[in-house]
């Protein structure tokens, strides 16, 4: 009894890493905001992203290359040979995660951000309804519910900002059509997790990714990149917290949780920005902000309950 006792706790620790990590990669994902807000004083906001992905690429590829050159494993592993597979998904991965990125960026000119962040709430359901036609990932009760009470939560927190403001169909379908891609991103990257480090994988997605901006910048913005001092620590802040820190730590944990799992638990995003934006901006929250946080939670509890929330290999 005390050895199952034991090997129960060490479980539980061991099961808990993994999610503390997903929760530091909230919380450095939810800073872009803040950035972005920063960066949009000189920048435009392709620009922004473009120096997103370029300074990620740059010190994150550096310190792989660095890593390969002079670390020398003690044992050596044979790995499989890359496949068209493995080529065409890492391709995917960088095509795919700017072309939600660049939905997004096109609805916020035809509709309101509240209908943009309303919508883009509807990932959860994109990938789930993705694993289960291209995976057959299955999903019970419990995983179900859960997803349904955080997409309420997070509905619930929507209309609040809907109120008095007008949406137009075709940003509309801009912002639905980028949760659609986003879902799809998530379920590419939980597929080269079982091949590729999280490192890897963001490194193709910001080489692509940074190489089909540069003439979406040069074409529709003044500026490539910035020129003071506050633009340039907010881009190489996202480079680093949010894309490097965030989005890596996002991608390692595709290989723990799967992506419908992560992907409902990142409808805590706009909450945890909003709280920073209040200690940084002295934003006011509501009463409101905080009845979403608890539906929310309550939601992820219940999914994470599930055996639907963990990766299958």
């Amino acid at each position: 009894m005390i050895q199952l006792k034991l090997a129960s706790q060490d479980n539980t620790r061991v099961n808990l890493i993994p999610f503390v990590t997903l929760v530091i990669a909230l919380i450095s994902i939810s800073f872009a905001p803040i950035f972005i807000r920063i960066s949009e004083i000189e920048l435009g906001a392709n620009g922004t992203v473009f120096n997103r992905l370029c300074i990620f690429f740059v010190i994150f590829g550096l310190a792989q290359a660095i890593r390969n050159r002079f670390y020398s494993p003690k044992t050596t592993s044979i790995e499989s040979p890359l496949t068209a597979k493995h080529w065409l998904l890492l391709l995917l991965v960088g095509i795919i995660s700017i072309t939600s990125l660049g939905l997004w960026a096109i609805s916020l000119q035809y509709t309101s951000v509240a209908n943009c962040m309303l919508l883009n709430n509807m990932t959860p359901i994109f990938t789930s309804l993705g694993a289960w036609l291209c995976f057959g990932k299955r999903f019970d009760t419990k995983f179900i519910l859960g997803m349904i009470l955080a997409l309420s939560g997070a509905i619930f927190l929507g209309l609040e900002d809907l109120q008095g403001m007008n949406g137009h169909l075709i940003g509309d379908f801009y912002a639905l059509l980028s949760a659609v891609f986003l879902g799809s991103y998530f379920l590419i990257v939980e597929q080269l997790r079982n091949r590729f480090s999280a490192t890897t994988i963001l490194l193709w997605r910001c080489g692509i990714g940074s190489i089909l901006l540069v003439p979406f910048v040069l074409l529709t913005e003044e500026k490539l990149f910035p020129t003071t001092w506050q633009t340039w620590l907010a881009v190489i802040g996202l480079g680093i917290i949010s894309e490097g820190l965030g989005q890596r730590l996002l991608a390692d944990c595709l290989d723990k949780f799967s992506s419908s799992f992560i992907a409902i638990f990142l409808l805590l995003e706009p909450i945890v920005s909003a709280m920073l934006a209040w200690i940084i901006f002295a934003e006011g929250l509501t009463s409101i902000t905080g009845l979403g946080f608890m539906i929310i939670l309550t939601g992820i509890y219940l999914a994470q309950s599930s055996n639907a929330a963990v990766h299958e290999g």
